[in-house]
């Protein structure tokens, strides 16, 4: 299988999951934050979802670059390692460093590493941290320059954990569902049919649970809607007073301003 090249492109960060939709379902709206702060932000799929119940490849990959577009990310690429089968390869690694090395993030997205639904959701939680940090390697030859991130922070899956920290999406939530309505294979979108098999997100219930549980983690910032991350040690924080400004009881005095004026 020949190793695909990845454009150069200079990135702030990139999220790496281990299929087309993955991204959109579980960190879109913190991508599309990002981007509205004035990031440049890229994705990356491990698979082509040849494997999918639903749809094929190459239905996958126009959905995956309209959910891209309506997110406003114009680097996406894919690893084109196989669907259902991932495992630790140095193949796989090196598909990884080369595309951290094309992009030179400093902050890099990857699923939680103990979700059990899929098994290539943790095996791309483990592998893509252990990349990362190969990524720093100069004698790991590539032909690019060795690069590392700073941080991998991973998203929830299927596999609920305790944050290390919630991003508020309320304004991004609107945007992020209507990337995720891009994969008509996938989920239920109003006046599609499709005769194939039904899934876990392709009935119209899905939603209901996917905001339930963003609200949910919204809820515990004060926001409407939030998304949950972790990471796997410490966070340095150099200005204390920084930490005020995701308080609850900031949001909480707002609201009453609001409510009194």
């Amino acid at each position: 299988m020949a190793t695909p090249a990845f454009p150069d492109e200079q990135l702030d960060a990139l999220a790496i999951g281990p299929h087309r939709d993955d991204l959109e379902l579980c960190c879109g709206g913190t991508l599309l934050r990002l981007i509205r702060m004035g990031y440049k932000v890229g994705m990356a799929d491990l698979t082509g979802g040849e494997m999918g119940t639903r749809g094929d490849a190459a239905e996958r990959e126009k959905e995956a670059q309209c959910a891209a577009r309506m997110l406003g990310i114009d680097y996406r690429v894919n690893l084109g390692l196989p669907d259902g089968k991932l495992r630790d390869t140095d193949d796989a690694q090196d598909r990884i460093i080369r595309v951290i090395r094309a992009t030179r993030p400093s902050l890099l997205f990857a699923p939680y590493p103990n979700d059990g639904r899929h098994p290539d959701h943790s095996t791309a939680g483990r592998m893509i941290p252990d990349a990362a940090f190969r990524s720093g390697f100069p004698k790991w030859e590539t032909g690019q320059e060795h690069h590392r991130p700073l941080m991998t922070v991973h998203y929830m899956m299927h596999q609920e954990f305790e944050p290390s920290f919630i991003v508020d999406i309320s304004d991004e939530w609107e945007t992020k569902m209507e990337s995720v309505r891009c994969y008509q294979s996938q989920v239920h979108v109003p006046g599609v049919e499709r005769q194939e098999q039904e899934t876990y997100i392709s009935r119209p219930e899905f939603y209901d649970r996917l905001e339930a549980r963003y609200r949910f983690y919204g809820s515990r910032i004060a926001a409407k809607y939030g998304e949950p991350f972790w990471f796997p040690g410490a966070i340095r924080v150099d200005d204390p007073m920084s930490l005020t400004l995701g308080s609850i009881e900031k949001f909480a005095a707002a609201v009453n301003r609001e409510q009194t004026s």
